[in-house]
C-alpha cells in the first residue's frame, strides 16, 4: 500500500494546504502530544505556530497549563513585564517551564510582540490542578476586587472570604488525591464559598457594562476558575466509586471553557496532549475499572463544529521503542520524510485492520487505529530522541 498520497512534508506549504482542505477556518487548532517532554515535537510545533502567525493570521498560542500561572506569560509576551527566566520558572505548571522548546516558543512570542502593533496572546487553558487542587483563593479575591462597588458588601465582604478560606495549605493538600476524608470541599465553609462565587458571577453579570474589555476578561477568568475549581474540591471530598470519573470529566470541562474563551480572540494553536484534544470518548484503566469521560476537545468541538480541528501527534521510533510494522505508526515509518502531515481520514480508509501498538514507553499513548477517523490529520515524526524526563 502506498500512502504517500495521501500525506506530505510538514512544512509551512503543507499546513497552509491542510488548512484549506478543511470545511472552515478552524478558531482552534488542536495539535496534541503523543507525549509530553519530546523535544522534536516541541521544536515542530514552534515551527507551525511561527508560520500560522506570519501567513494565516493566528493571534494566539494555548497550553496545557494552569490558566492563571499563564497570565504571567501572556503579561511577558505583550508587555515585557518581567524576566524571561522568571516567567519560565513562575508561568507554567507540571514542569513544563523547565521544557526547551517553551522557553524558546515565549522569547520568539516577546520578539514577534516588539516589533508589531497587533499582539499575539498566551494562554494556559488547564485548570490549577493536578490530582489534587489548588486553594480556589487567587480566583475569588481576584473576582472580588474586580466588582468593585456599593453591592459587593451585601454579598460579602473581604475580612469573611479571608477567614472562610482559611490557610491555603488546607485546599492543596496533595494526600486528597488518595484519601477523600483529608478535602475539605464539602465543609460548611467550602459550600457557603460555592454559594458566595455564585453570587458573585451573578453580579458579574450586571456589572460587565463597566469594565474595559481587559477586566472584562480577567474577571471572567476567574469566574470560570472559582466556579470550577469549588466544584472540583466538593467531588473530592466524595468517596463513591463515581469519584474519578466525576474529577476527570470536570478537569475537561474546565480546559474547555477555558478554550472557548480563548477561540473569542480569533485563530489560536492548542498544544496538549492528544488525550484531551481527541474528539472521542477518552478511557482511563483505574484498579478494576475503566473511567469514561468527553475530553476539552470533544466538548469544545461540540459547541465551536467545524471551527475545532485536531491533529494528532504519533512518533515511530521513539528513544530504543521501535513501532511493529502492522500498526499505524509502523506503517507511517515507511513513509520518506523525517516529519510529515497526513490525512487521518484517508488513512483510516485505506489500513485494514492495523493492530494497536503497544508501547514500553509508559509516558507513550499511541494513535487508537479505531479512532483514525475522528482525526483531521496527524503529525508524524519518523524519530524522536530527545524525549524528557516526565515530573
Amino acid at each position: 500500500m502506498d500512502i504517500k498520497n495521501m500525506a506530505r512534508p510538514l512544512d509551512g506549504a503543507g499546513v497552509s494546504e491542510f488548512l484549506r482542505s478543511l470545511p472552515a477556518p478552524p478558531l482552534l487548532l488542536g495539535l496534541g502530544e503523543a507525549r509530553h517532554f519530546v523535544e522534536e515535537l516541541g521544536e515542530v510545533r514552534n515551527e507551525i505556530f511561527r508560520h500560522l502567525v506570519e501567513h494565516e493570521g493566528y493571534r494566539s498560542f494555548a497550553a496545557e497549563s494552569d490558566c492563571l500561572m499563564g497570565l504571567v506569560v501572556d503579561e511577558y509576551v505583550t508587555t515585557g513585564a518581567g524576566t524571561l527566566d522568571d516567567v519560565m520558572e513562575r508561568g507554567f505548571s507540571h514542569g513544563f517551564g523547565a521544557f526547551p522548546a517553551n522557553r524558546e516558543l515565549v522569547r520568539w512570542m516577546r520578539a514577534h510582540n516588539e516589533e508589531h502593533d497587533d499582539k499575539i496572546r498566551f494562554f494556559g487553558f488547564d485548570g490549577p490542578l493536578e490530582y489534587w487542587a489548588a486553594s480556589p483563593r487567587q480566583a475569588l479575591t481576584g473576582l472580588y476586587d474586580l466588582l468593585d462597588g456599593p453591592l459587593l458588601g451585601t454579598v460579602v465582604t473581604a475580612e469573611t472570604l479571608d477567614a472562610l478560606l482559611g490557610p491555603d495549605e488546607r485546599w492543596s493538600d496533595e494526600a486528597t488525591a488518595m484519601d477523600p476524608s483529608r478535602s475539605i470541599g464539602r465543609t460548611d465553609e467550602a459550600r457557603r464559598l460555592r454559594l458566595i462565587a455564585d453570587d458573585l458571577v451573578a453580579l458579574l453579570e450586571t456589572r460587565t457594562p463597566q469594565l474595559s474589555a481587559e477586566d472584562r476578561e480577567r474577571a471572567e477568568l476567574y469566574a470560570r476558575t472559582a466556579t470550577g475549581l469549588l466544584r472540583y474540591h466538593h467531588w473530592m471530598a466524595d468517596d463513591s466509586p463515581a469519584r474519578w470519573t466525576r474529577l476527570s470529566a470536570l478537569r475537561d470541562a474546565m480546559m474547555a471553557a477555558n478554550l472557548r474563551a480563548v477561540a473569542e480572540h480569533g485563530p489560536a494553536l492548542v498544544f496538549a496532549s492528544n488525550l484531551h484534544l481527541q474528539r472521542n470518548r477518552s478511557l482511563m484503566a483505574f484498579g478494576d475499572r475503566t473511567l469514561e469521560w468527553w475530553s476539552a476537545g470533544a466538548i469544545a468541538g461540540a459547541h465551536l463544529g467545524d471551527r475545532y480541528a485536531f491533529l494528532a501527534s504519533a512518533l515511530g521510533t521513539a528513544g530504543d521503542d521501535v513501532p511493529a510494522p502492522g500498526t499505524v505508526e509502523g506503517i507511517l515509518s515507511t513513509l520518506p520524510w523525517d516529519h510529515a502531515l497526513v490525512d487521518a481520514r484517508r488513512l483510516a480508509g485505506a489500513v485494514a485492520e492495523p493492530a494497536p501498538r503497544v508501547s514500553r514507553d509508559f509516558a507513550y499513548f499511541p494513535l487508537d487505529p479505531d479512532h483514525l477517523h475522528m482525526i483531521d490529520g496527524i503529525v508524524f515524526l519518523k524519530r524522536a530522541v530527545r524525549l524528557g524526563r516526565l515530573g
